[in-house]
């Protein structure tokens, strides 16, 4: 394998970090509305955000790929690979945040709570300033983890003709017909990446127990 074949397989990494960081973004963001659905004290929303969670879930990324892309970008209107890949992956991770979420919040001891009532909080900012660090800090390890698999499930875009990094390790290995050597470098690329994204976790989560203990 030669340097321009690594710079092909390299070439694939932003299309690999656009779609990680973008669908993690959209998760954490609709991640924490969903969670208050899920955690609605209507039964119906409840019921509904439930259900509707264990859904996403349910089905593997890939055959939501293929709804989005074959099924609605095909029905309704024309979507191009990487905004189909966005609206999965983005779907798949707000599930999934809202879940890691609530597993910070289940965490937080209900004297937290008594606690902000006792001092006459309102709840914005008992949430804001009392909750929400705390379910974080909780919650950072997991969404740690989940960032990284998403990383790793990227890959799956490669079906639908996303130009990220497996997609161009496929080309690649169909023109050298050098398998090993091939997507050895890609899973190496894989690991670099992730390496970074595990410190800079460990770094957050230190910073926000020092905050905490404060």
């Amino acid at each position: 394998m030669t340097w321009e074949h690594a710079l092909v397989i390299l070439s694939g990494l932003p299309w690999t970090l656009a779609v990680t960081g973008l669908s993690l973004a959209i998760g954490m963001v609709l991640g924490l509305p969903l969670m208050f659905a899920r955690n609605s004290s209507n039964t119906l929303i409840s019921s509904t955000m439930i259900m509707f969670i264990a859904l996403v879930r349910a089905v593997p990324p890939i055959v939501w790929l293929f709804i989005v892309f074959f099924g609605m970008g095909n029905g309704f209107t024309r979507i191009s690979p990487f905004i189909a890949a966005v609206l999965v992956f983005g779907l798949i991770a707000t599930t999934n945040m809202a879940e890691i979420y609530r597993g910070g919040m289940l965490a937080i001891h209900a004297g937290q709570h008594e606690a902000t009532t006792a001092l006459n909080f309102g709840k914005y900012h008992a949430f804001i300033d009392v909750v929400l660090p705390q379910m974080l800090r909780v919650a950072l390890p997991a969404a740690t983890t989940y960032a990284i698999g998403l990383l790793k499930d990227s890959a799956v875009a490669s079906t639908i003709g996303v130009l990220e990094l497996a997609y161009q390790g496929r080309y690649v290995t169909e023109t050298t017909y050098m398998g090993l050597p091939v997507f050895a470098t890609v899973g190496a690329i894989y690991i670099v990446v992730s390496i970074p994204i595990a410190i800079f976790a460990r770094y957050a989560d230190a910073r926000m127990r020092k905050r905490v203990a404060r």
